[in-house]
């Protein structure tokens, strides 16, 4: 019972201690959503036929069972989320990594925002039907891991900065962070593995059942 307390408090804390630095992510990956949905417009006729094309062909291998075996898919999504929370971790232990952390932050956001925007402007109600099965389900668990990551490695980051470059009469002990950024990557990679059972193993099952009502 007294665990609950301390898991609020230490969260309450955390947030408290953050704020600034999740506003900021948080602003930047709705910038990058609404910036990926815009490149869609900015697209040509051709560009929008040939990836559509691309799109109906995806959507003809569902409906016939094409799709890559469902292990060898979650391990792809595993494999491909691990190395980008990964690299936004190894980026946090440069002085320099606070730019790209942030480049990686607003990408993801490009990605959903073009994907979802794509789907509603060919294909109406029935392309944010589609978005939502096959966007929405792993990115719940996905993007609250990449936000929480890029702002634990950025916060990292600022903290060598100001240690190589700000002198203080008391310098910040950083080990402590180290942990804690360390022990926030064990939870990721067990968020990322739920994440990347559900791209593999429930999301292909959604797509599959929508096609075959919508299509």
């Amino acid at each position: 019972m007294k665990l609950k307390p301390f898991v609020e408090r230490q969260i309450h804390i955390h947030i408290s201690e953050y704020r600034s630095l999740y506003v900021f992510s948080a602003v930047l990956f709705f910038m990058g959503i609404i910036f990926g949905a815009i490149v869609v417009n900015s697209l040509s006729l051709s560009q929008k036929e040939d990836l559509f094309i691309y799109l109906q062909q995806f959507f003809g291998q569902v409906g016939d069972g094409q799709l890559t075996a469902d292990g060898d898919l979650f391990w792809e999504s595993f494999v491909h989320y691990i190395k980008y929370i990964g690299l936004m971790f190894v980026l946090g232990l440069s002085v320099i990594g606070s730019p790209l952390i942030l480049l990686l932050l607003f990408l993801k956001g490009i990605a959903i925002g073009f994907t979802v925007g794509f789907l509603v402007n060919q294909m109406g109600i029935e392309g944010f039907v589609l978005s939502l099965v096959t966007v929405l389900p792993q990115n719940i668990l996905l993007v609250p891991i990449i936000m929480i990551s890029a702002v634990l490695s950025v916060a990292f980051s600022l903290r060598l900065i100001r240690q190589q470059f700000i002198k203080t009469i008391r310098p910040e002990p950083i080990f402590p962070h180290f942990v804690r950024i360390c022990m926030f990557m064990v939870v990721a990679i067990v968020v990322i593995v739920g994440a990347a059972a559900i791209e593999a193993f429930v999301s292909p099952s959604l797509l599959s059942y929508v096609t075959e009502q919508l299509l």
